[in-house]
């Protein structure tokens, strides 16, 4: 199993706080950049954050600065997406993903393992 498990969706007012999970096996994520995305009904799949190999360097898009925060345990393999003042428009599923490097940025080309997504719903 090498693909990333993404947790933690789910259905929540505008205004709450999700805190998402990605377990990723260690081998293919110690050295390795992870990566948010998300694809809402109908659109594309698009680049929500990212963060590199040793937690210090991080990326948003700009729809989530300062709303969205990323985060890595490299103990455990863990990565996290801490969501807060989650809008309407933030309705998607969520996909983790490890980069074929040290750092993946915002290209899916970049990225070579990808979870199942999970589903996040923002009600109005």
């Amino acid at each position: 199993q090498v693909q990333p498990v993404e947790s933690g969706g789910g259905l929540v007012q505008a205004g709450d706080s999700l805190r998402l999970s990605c377990a990723a096996p260690k081998r293919t994520t110690t050295n390795n950049g992870m990566g948010w995305f998300r694809q809402a009904a109908g659109k594309e799949r698009e680049f929500v954050a990212a963060i590199s190999w040793n937690g210090g360097s991080t990326d948003y898009t700009d729809s989530v600065k300062g709303r969205f925060s990323i985060s890595r345990d490299r103990v455990t393999g863990t990565m996290y997406l801490q969501m807060n003042s989650l809008k309407p428009e933030d309705t998607a599923v969520y996909y983790c993903a490890a980069a074929r490097s040290v750092y993946g940025g915002s290209r899916e080309v970049n990225y070579a393992y990808w979870g199942q997504g999970t589903q996040v719903t923002v009600s109005s």
